[in-house]
């Protein structure tokens, strides 16, 4: 059989070497791998590479042992677990049903385990797919599971949604394995969305009250009822990413449970707006992007009806910013619709951390525009958003690109969390910052909650 390097078939094809390594990391591209160098089996590229290459489940292979087990679902482009392993702790499964993400999964980690979707999978699978014993301990569990049945931004039909189910199966597994600590990531709609929805239609003085799990609140309710119930003590607040690190604006919930049933307090910030409480300020936008190379950067191109109203405005400027004419014009008949519209027409500003990074950055209401260049953001600057590695592999189309580090969480947040579960099993002190707001809104923890 014959061998080719990936120098001989990147020259081939006109493609880069990373791309070949890539296809060849994911299975597109039949090969082996050779001590650590990548040779393939032909050297022609599949057709369509991405688009009919599946990704099937495989067990946990790495020999080395990690001190701390920690098990990911839900894990997307892994900016959680990046973060998470930088803090020390080395993730042995991954699960995810986005072919997408599996093959970025696969192609950064090799070695991981990898399963679908949990509902298909028991505590025993779990168990051996990850490479444990029957009785081997699990330090950490960590997951965000799909928001969209929470989000404000959607219908909010909470545990009614399939999405809100697979939630439900998320907290049956992480009771079923029992570690030591679980940590849950979501969208801030979880604080509100009720755990039974009733339509609009159906609400009013003509009908009965709303009941307990009909109201704000009642799925969040229904879920520390669960883990309570199986011994877990519950922390949780709305956390503002850049307070952490992150050059970017972006809220998340973050709950840690603690199998002890003690409550653990909350995540210690180590930057705030201003330099409050003795930290450090925000990082900008500019900071993580001004020593990234122009060159061979990826982006979708905005319309050129859009273009004539960017070339008009300035870093952290938006279309409110344009003469009330031109504003008319551009907005059409958004300009008379409510809302702030903050997202139209949006140059992110160099002084500023970004807003929170959207799946596709040049949607109309949602625009991540360049500072002074007239495009949106590039994927190579979503990943220095997200802190991702510049050499971490991202699969897919461009869009895909996009949507994948859209959806991640911050690394920096990721590390806080996995900094605070070291400190936690370790039996650290953690420094508490009472009067320091976390997030812009007020009453957000399981303080106010209760």
């Amino acid at each position: 059989m014959n061998l080719y390097s990936v120098e001989e078939i990147s020259k081939k094809n006109d493609k880069s070497e990373q791309h070949i390594r890539t296809l060849l990391r994911e299975g597109s591209l039949p090969g082996k791998k050779v001590g650590s160098t990548w040779v393939a089996f032909q050297n022609t590229l599949p057709k369509n590479e991405f688009k009919n290459s599946l990704v099937s489940d495989r067990k946990f292979t790495d020999n080395k042992k990690s001190e701390i087990v920690a098990l990911s679902f839900f894990s997307g482009a892994m900016g959680l677990d990046i973060g998470i392993e930088k803090a020390g702790i080395s993730v042995r499964l991954a699960s995810e049903i986005d072919k997408r993400c599996r093959q970025t999964i696969l192609a950064n980690n090799p070695d991981i385990g990898l399963i679908g979707n949990i509902s298909e999978y028991s505590v025993g699978d779990i168990r051996e797919y990850a490479g444990l014993t029957d009785n081997q301990e699990i330090d950490v569990i960590l997951g965000g599971p799909p928001c969209q049945a929470f989000s404000t931004a959607g219908n909010r039909h909470g545990f009614n949604d399939e999405r809100g189910n697979v939630f439900l199966t998320f907290i049956e597994r992480i009771i079923g394995l029992n570690p030591k600590f679980a940590v849950i990531e979501n969208v801030r709609g979880l604080l509100s969305a009720p755990m039974l929805h009733r339509p609009h239609s159906e609400r009013g003085t003509a009908f009965s009250p709303l009941s307990l799990d009909e109201q704000k609140g009642g799925a969040l309710r229904y879920i520390l009822s669960l883990l309570k119930e199986a011994g877990y003590g519950v922390s949780f607040n709305l956390y503002n990413s850049a307070n952490f690190g992150s050059p970017q604006k972006r809220e998340r919930v973050v709950m840690i449970c603690s199998r002890d049933g003690k409550i653990v307090p909350f995540l210690e910030p180590t930057h705030s707006e201003k330099g409050e409480f003795g930290l450090l300020k925000w990082n900008t936008f500019k900071s993580v992007v001004k020593d990234l190379k122009t060159a061979n950067h990826e982006y979708i191109a905005f319309p050129e009806k859009r273009l004539v109203y960017y070339r008009l405005l300035k870093s952290g400027e938006n279309w409110k910013n344009l003469p009330v004419e031109k504003q008319k014009k551009a907005l059409g008949a958004s300009y008379y619709a409510g809302g702030g519209k903050t997202g139209f027409l949006r140059r992110l500003d160099w002084d500023e951390p970004s807003p929170t990074l959207v799946t596709h950055p040049a949607m109309p209401a949602t625009d991540l525009a360049h500072p002074k260049e007239d495009r949106p953001l590039s994927v190579q600057e979503y990943k220095r958003v997200q802190e991702f590695p510049d050499d971490w592999i991202v699969c897919g189309t461009l869009i895909d690109k996009y949507k994948q580090i859209g959806n991640a969480v911050p690394v920096s947040l990721g590390y806080a969390i996995g900094k605070h579960v070291v400190k936690l099993l370790n039996g650290e002190g953690i420094k508490e910052y009472p009067e320091f707001n976390y997030s812009r809104y007020k009453n957000t923890s399981h303080l106010d909650f209760i």
